[in-house]
């Protein structure tokens, strides 16, 4: 019976089976693995798929409706075909029954009376009892994918492109959500092909889908089709794939966990200059960042770890919280990185900063997140001034309601130099009285500056995002131009006390 694989088709060429084609001829080539006798109407719980499934009838329903969807269930759990015994207890069948069965190309078969069901299950075991000793040896191997791991020291793709030649399928995996689970190894093709739970039986059309185990819920699922040409080793095999992947997914976390903590001790070394250029740069190599390219710092405000983690994937990077702000150290990337399978490439031109957009586009997708981006800088150096410029832009982003800023796309900070004795030389003399004067007396003028100039000196709109009177703004303002001796209306003044402002924003000292 060929290749000691059987199928529909050679069931009904046998003669002694005596086997009669009542409808789907276009499913003959499916394979079968196994011959059962159920009477039930629903017997798919038991199924593990490419069965050929026999009864006298008495599960078969007798209304057109009920039939169609017998079928339908039978087909979708993947039963090679439907063998119905002639002569005792099958019901009439409507034509609907036997239109389903062409349009889906699923064997219906009747079977004489003359020939008992342990005929055809007989045969079936018959051929399939060589392929039995080839899925025996395919698991035996497999079994050993342990032994590789530990001596062959192999990667995720090379594991499982080993099983894949092992156990006669073509290997997926893939999150929840669709995504890459482990570094190499493929999404399925078909985002249908992913189970809607992990209690989904495990058959679907050609082949199997699996849950991949992990504390607190399958960290995804494991898709595997038959390879044409090949001899598939069946559910036992898959299965164990399956953990070995729940394996491969502890190892990366546990790995991706150490390097997230050593990576938040580098950076929080980084932020406090505690490492000369060369130390700094040796880490951040063991951190995985390429040693060439320029670095940016990123605080992301109102996002949560697990959120800007997962929006980050895979890309190196470094992660530190510091209370109310996420710090992020990442490569900037002068042309974009290929695209991932399942990932497409950002436009380059989105914000004109080029490889940081693609990285960062992820982030984007949070709601209500604010990110600032500082300037690129070569890795290894200080990192006080690209603080200040991400300090800085995050403030704009949450300001604007953007969902990130890039230092120096203000027209005005640009030209505000990094010397922060300058800066804060600056401060204090436009602004020195009035921040005095506001901390004494809780005052908020300097605040109700700002907000009036980022308004374009409306100042009904103004008030309203102060939540006080026009009159009261208008107060402030007189009392802000008596302290500072600066004259709103005037555009020098005006200039100045808004670069002023801009650079106390910079240095921290304005909110």
């Amino acid at each position: 019976m060929g290749d000691n694989k059987v199928t529909v088709e050679e069931l009904v060429r046998f003669p002694a089976l005596q086997l009669r084609v009542m409808a789907g001829e276009n499913g003959l080539g499916r394979s079968v693995s196994w011959a059962h006798v159920s009477e039930l109407e629903d017997p798919t719980p038991w199924l593990l798929g490419s069965e050929v499934i026999m009864t006298t009838g008495i599960g078969v329903p007798r209304s057109a409706a009920a039939q169609r969807a017998y079928l339908e269930r039978l087909d979708d759990a993947g039963v090679a075909a439907l063998a119905l015994s002639a002569g005792l207890h099958v019901p009439p069948l409507h034509k609907g029954f036997f239109d389903a069965a062409e349009k889906r190309g699923f064997p219906v078969l009747e079977v004489p009376l003359a020939v008992p069901f342990i005929a055809i299950a007989q045969e079936v075991a018959a051929a399939v009892q060589e392929d039995a000793r080839q899925r025996l040896g395919a698991q035996l191997q497999v079994f050993g994918a342990l032994r590789w791991l530990a001596s062959e020291g192999l990667d995720a793709a090379g594991v499982f492109k080993r099983l894949e030649r092992l156990s006669g399928y073509d290997v997926y995996l893939s999150t929840p959500q669709g995504r890459p689970l482990l570094p190499g190894v493929p999404v399925p093709p078909d985002g249908a092909a992913l189970p809607s739970s992990p209690d989904a039986p495990p058959t679907i059309p050609g082949g199997f889908a699996l849950p991949v185990p992990a504390p607190g819920g399958p960290a995804g699922f494991l898709v595997a089709f038959e390879r044409e040409g090949a001899r598939p080793a069946g559910l036992a095999v898959v299965q164990h794939i399956a953990t070995v992947a729940a394996l491969q997914v502890a190892m990366v976390r546990t790995e991706r966990e150490t390097l997230r903590r050593q990576g938040a001790e580098t950076l929080a070394d980084l932020l406090q200059d505690l490492l000369d250029p060369a130390a700094a740069r040796r880490r951040l190599v063991r951190m995985g960042l390429p040693p060439e390219a320029d670095v940016v710092l990123l605080v992301v405000r109102n996002a949560a770890d697990d959120a800007v983690v997962r929006a980050l994937d895979d890309h190196p990077h470094l992660m530190l919280r510091r209370h109310q702000d996420l710090y992020v150290l990442m490569p900037h990337l002068t042309t974009d990185p290929p695209a991932r399978p399942g990932h497409a490439v950002a436009d380059p031109g989105a914000t004109g900063r080029g490889g940081v957009d693609f990285e960062v586009a992820a982030l984007r997708e949070i709601p209500g997140i604010a990110v600032g981006v500082s300037r690129p800088l070569p890795p290894g150096s200080s990192l006080k001034v690209a603080q200040r410029e991400a300090l800085w832009a995050a403030a704009r982003a949450a300001e604007s309601g953007r969902p990130l800023v890039s230092y120096g796309e203000d027209t005005t900070g640009r030209w505000l130099p990094d010397d922060t004795g300058v800066l804060a030389g600056l401060v204090e003399h436009v602004l020195g009285d009035a921040l005095r004067y506001d901390a004494e007396h809780g005052s908020g003028l300097v605040a109700s500056v700002r907000t009036w100039m980022e308004r374009d000196r409306r100042t009904d709109d103004a008030a309203r995002a102060l939540h006080i009177h026009p009159n009261t703004l208008a107060y402030r303002l007189r009392r802000f131009g008596a302290l500072t001796g600066r004259d709103l209306a005037a555009t020098g003044d005006f200039a100045e006390v808004w670069l002023a402002i801009r650079a106390g924003r910079q240095l921290g000292r304005i909110s």
